[in-house]
């Protein structure tokens, strides 16, 4: 008995199983993965909690503390601290404190919770950008939290100073914490926007032309924004954030000129330069003729028969 000849037609890769899962599916990878997260951060507070009578509470403190004696309150023994008013002030403010850095320290684990869930439905170029973007948008919202940290004493020296004599100045600990998270994230989110522009240069919506033409409006927009954005309103702060962000965004311009010129090569060469959003290309639409001649993937059922 003659042996059936091998299939040798190629084999289909195979699928990935997350990218054909039904709604329900989704929904409960979703919880999972929600799940798994709110467990990572819950992880986190947990260490932050432990970590703020090991440094972390200085940490917070030490914009205050570095002011001078008659700008702070001074405890009996002359070390300063923050005035708590009521019974539970303390404990709220220590677990706040504990539940935005567990946020932060389990950062990776929950983004990566993220990706996971959103990645098998990307493209392999999306999925390059996604990558790129998660990577400098952390990076900036960073900086723009560490310059605001460094500027928290100077800020408060001013503001602060502006009492005058005569004046006791006790902060309270919510309303400090309040003022250092609403710093903080004033300048990590201001460092965005440059990336943002970028991002709309990426996908054809926002070109070099336009960028490179507002420039002088993208400036005094940006120290007007500097300027309601900061909580501190005062204007040494107001040009700590605005400085930076002109820098980024002139740099998001010329990565926006990079990125066209790019564009502009591509479509050269494809003889698409130059074209209305309305206009017809030039590519031929008309389908090629049909290939009759027989394809070795058939002779196996031509020897069967």
């Amino acid at each position: 008995m003659a042996a059936r000849p091998r299939d040798r037609r190629p084999r289909r890769p195979e699928r990935d199983a997350a990218a054909t899962m039904t709604l329900v599916g989704h929904l409960r990878e979703l919880r999972n993965r929600v799940g798994i997260a709110l467990l990572f951060v819950l992880v986190g507070t947990a260490v932050a909690f432990w970590w703020y009578e090991h440094g972390l509470g200085d940490f917070i403190r030490a914009p205050y503390c570095n002011l001078p004696d008659d700008l702070r309150y001074n405890e009996a023994d002359g070390s300063c601290g923050l005035l708590v008013t009521n019974v539970f002030g303390g404990a709220l403010i220590r677990l706040k404190i504990s539940f935005i850095a567990g946020i932060v320290l389990s950062a990776p684990c929950w983004l990566y919770q993220i990706w996971a869930f959103i990645t098998p439905g990307l493209k392999r170029n999306e999925k390059r950008y996604g990558v790129s973007f998660v990577a400098v948008s952390t990076v900036l919202f960073a900086l723009g939290a560490a310059l605001a940290y460094i500027s928290l004493s100077a800020g408060l020296r001013l503001l602060l100073g502006l009492a005058g004599d005569g004046v006791v100045v006790a902060l309270t600990a919510e309303d400090y914490i309040g003022f250092v998270i609403s710093l903080l994230l004033a300048f990590g989110v201001s460092f965005e926007l440059p990336l943002i522009a970028v991002v709309l240069n990426l996908v054809g919506v926002l070109s070099h032309a336009v960028l490179s033409k507002a420039r002088r409006w993208i400036y005094f927009l940006t120290i007007v924004f500097a300027a309601f954005i900061t909580p501190t309103q005062d204007p040494f702060t107001m040009l700590l954030m605005a400085g930076p962000m002109c820098v980024l965004f002139e740099l998001a311009i010329q990565v926006a000129r990079v990125v066209d010129k790019r564009r502009a090569k591509r479509e050269a060469a494809l003889g698409l330069q130059g074209l209305d959003d309305d206009e017809a290309s030039p590519l031929d639409a008309a389908p090629s003729p049909l290939d009759t001649r027989p394809s070795a993937l058939d002779e196996p059922a031509r020897t069967q028969r």
